[in-house]
């Protein structure tokens, strides 16, 4: 475990010196009991534990359940964050943001910024850090709350006035790097002391991390999704063990004998005169022996409570019942699964403004890096894929109803799906198609005559037919 050097001394009031940051930021790094640590064990389904009403159960089944897991946290992040997913970012002005989307391919931020999400929804905060690479290209790096962090301005909600990364490497050291507006101060791994970093001028001028909050309130710390399920997850862990428990000691008859002498061994303990799990048949040579059994425990009590304490879980995480599928013998139909998931859309909608504010400051940073004036391009807007389920028809069908209301067509295929590469190719297919179409019309068009008027021609160049045309036939011959 790697610990923050000694030296430097205890500070009070705002932090002046690097090392008075670093101290004060690292002691703002969540530790193993933090909560944010245990939400992590949550989603991953390593909190487990065997919950039994008396600790002799725990001693006799621990090997049976050791490695047995009943996880919902899992699916309630999975059934928000599969659904966060950046496209592109438009600029208004420009047709085609080819600079942002190539800032963004170049970081490989296509599959890196769900972990970005994810990290948010499970924890409360994820970071994102930008900084140019030795070429002097912008990189987008994710970094996890619990290896970077950072204090905001007084008055501010998401001004940072310092932030600090501490990055581990396998072998145990750690590089540190502090970011304030006027400098930044950089500790290479192999030092041990925060007394020896190198000090240099921040080129940007600013802080070139970006936080990601899920729900930040006013005057309050962002929380975890799991934040209310985990006490529910207990209770489903709970009522689940003990139906295991039980299937385990009671859920087969019991059988039971009186009126038999009891055996004892050399040492006076108790001798079983059967082998119930062996023996199919018991007898006894004694007239007043009786044989009995008790009925099997019924399981189905502890059906219907985790039933109960999954419906609760969905209303309290907003993830619809089909999700988990406990004890449903009747699949939803397409109209109820769109009804049901109206709630998981519509906070899967307020994630997207946060999380869109934070990416689109990304990419204004990434500007900043190369000296693009696009680094004051506030009104840049963050485009999402379409976070609703819906069958191609329906989908489809609304597109070309928006058609009829003169929706340009880019914005139609954006919303039918495509990505910002695809329209951008289908831009330049149509402007193909239209210099074919121009080429074409260049060779000139064959003139067609009206059917109607060539019959007629037809008809004044054919001399007259029978007796009554004659005289008409003799004066065409004469012509």
């Amino acid at each position: 475990m790697i610990v923050p050097p000694a030296g430097g001394g205890s500070f009070i009031g705002k932090p002046e010196t690097p090392q008075q940051w670093l101290m004060y930021l690292h002691g703002k790094l969540p530790g193993p009991a933090h909560p944010s640590q245990i939400y992590s064990q949550y989603y991953e389904g390593e909190q487990q534990k065997l919950m039994f009403a008396q600790l002799r159960y725990k001693a006799a089944f621990a090997e049976v359940f050791e490695r047995w897991r009943d996880n919902f946290c899992g699916v309630v992040v999975d059934a928000t964050s599969e659904r966060l997913h950046v496209d592109s970012f438009r600029i208004p002005g420009e047709d085609d943001n080819a600079q942002a989307r190539d800032f963004w391919q170049r970081s490989s931020m296509d599959a890196y910024s769900t972990s970005v999400h994810l990290e948010a929804l499970i924890t409360g905060t994820s970071y994102v850090l930008v900084w140019p690479d030795d070429k002097g290209d912008p990189r987008i790096t994710p970094v996890s709350a619990d290896r970077m962090a950072v204090s905001y301005k007084a008055g501010t909600l998401w001004e940072i006035e310092a932030a600090a990364r501490f990055e581990p490497d396998p072998w145990g050291r750690q590089q540190v790097t502090l970011w304030t507006e006027d400098y930044v101060y950089e500790i290479p791994y192999g030092v041990d002391s925060w007394d020896q970093g190198i000090r240099s001028t921040n080129p940007l001028g600013t802080i070139p991390v970006v936080a990601f909050q899920r729900r930040p309130r006013l005057g309050r710390q962002p929380t975890s999704v799991l934040v209310n399920c985990v006490p529910i997850q207990d209770a489903i862990n709970k009522t689940l063990m003990d139906a295991l428990t039980a299937s385990e000691a009671a859920a087969y008859p019991q059988r039971y004998a009186t009126g038999i002498e009891i055996q004892e061994d050399e040492n006076g303990n108790p001798v079983a005169p059967f082998h119930v799990g062996l023996d199919k048949l018991l007898q006894a040579e004694d007239p007043q022996a009786r044989f009995g059994s008790f009925p099997a425990v019924d399981l189905s009590n502890y059906v219907s409570l985790v039933d109960l304490l999954v419906q609760h879980l969905g209303v309290t995480s907003r993830v619809p019942s089909h999700y988990f599928l406990v004890n449903s013998s009747n699949s939803p139909s397409g109209e109820a699964i769109i009804s049901a998931e109206a709630g998981l859309v519509a906070q899967v909608k307020e994630l997207m403004l946060h999380f869109g504010e934070s990416w689109e400051r990304v990419i204004r940073l990434c500007f900043a890096v190369i000296g693009d004036a696009r680094q004051h391009a506030f009104e840049m807007e963050t485009r999402w894929r379409d976070c609703e389920y819906r069958t191609e028809a329906q989908h489809i069908d609304g597109l070309l109803k928006m058609k009829q209301l003169e929706v340009p067509l880019e914005v139609l295929w954006g919303e039918a799906g495509f990505t910002a590469a695809q329209i951008s190719d289908f831009r330049e297919m149509r402007k193909a198609d239209a210099k074919a179409s121009a080429e074409i019309q260049e060779l000139g068009p064959q003139p067609q005559q009206d059917p109607a008027a060539l019959e007629a021609k037809k008809a004044a160049s054919k001399p007259p037919q029978g007796n009554s045309g004659n005289v008409s036939r003799k004066l065409h011959e004469a012509k």
